[in-house]
């Protein structure tokens, strides 16, 4: 049976996003209310702007069911997303989810000139579960993990820092895995789902 995965589509590339569910194997629908939560087995946060996704978020009434939906099914944050996650934000403080134990630091990689595309270090996790073998990202006004919480397994680095962290049945990246044609990142969220 083919999990159904829901992608918020309030703000930033959730097409990009809605291709990769569907190229590893997942039916993808747009999220854009809370009575549609009640209908995926797992949501993907894509990147755009963290504050202005929090905006839409309260505007839309969003924020607390998001919240639970979370305590319960599996969410998978990239970039700004991945900050909408996190236990707690910098540069500036904001409000979040606080699903996972991480401290992010916004916009830390620079401003958009400075977005790249890059080689990952791979960790033994991510070559056991996900095949190993060079992993492409591309960083975009990227967010750097400054710290995980001790139940936290780190899946890929970059200089060091932890760039896809897995914690319980929920996923952050810090870069965009949907702007690859690889869908060994996009499979490992799917194989948190249980349906």
């Amino acid at each position: 049976m083919s999990k159904r995965i829901g992608i918020l589509a309030l703000q930033g590339d959730f097409e990009a996003h809605r291709k990769a569910l569907e190229r590893a194997g997942a039916e993808a629908v747009e999220v854009r209310t809370a009575a549609r939560l009640e209908e995926i087995d797992g949501l993907v946060i894509p990147g755009g702007e963290s504050t202005t996704m929090l905006i839409i978020l309260k505007d839309e009434n969003m924020l607390e069911p998001l919240r639970r939906f979370g305590e319960r099914r599996p969410i998978f944050g990239t970039c700004a997303g991945a900050i909408l996650l996190a236990s707690e934000v910098l540069n500036p403080s904001q409000e979040s989810l606080r699903l996972m134990d991480l401290a992010i630091e916004r916009n830390a990689y620079g401003r958009q000139v400075d977005s790249r595309v890059v080689k990952l270090e791979e960790t033994p996790e991510f070559a056991c579960e996900c095949g190993g073998g060079d992993v492409e990202a591309v960083f975009i006004r990227a967010p750097i993990i400054r710290r995980v919480g001790p139940d936290t397994t780190v899946y890929l680095r970059y200089n060091g820092d932890p760039v896809l962290v897995r914690q319980g049945r929920h996923l952050a990246a810090t870069f965009h895995p949907e702007l690859t044609s690889d869908p060994r990142i996009h499979r490992l969220f799917l194989d948190t789902i249980k349906v």
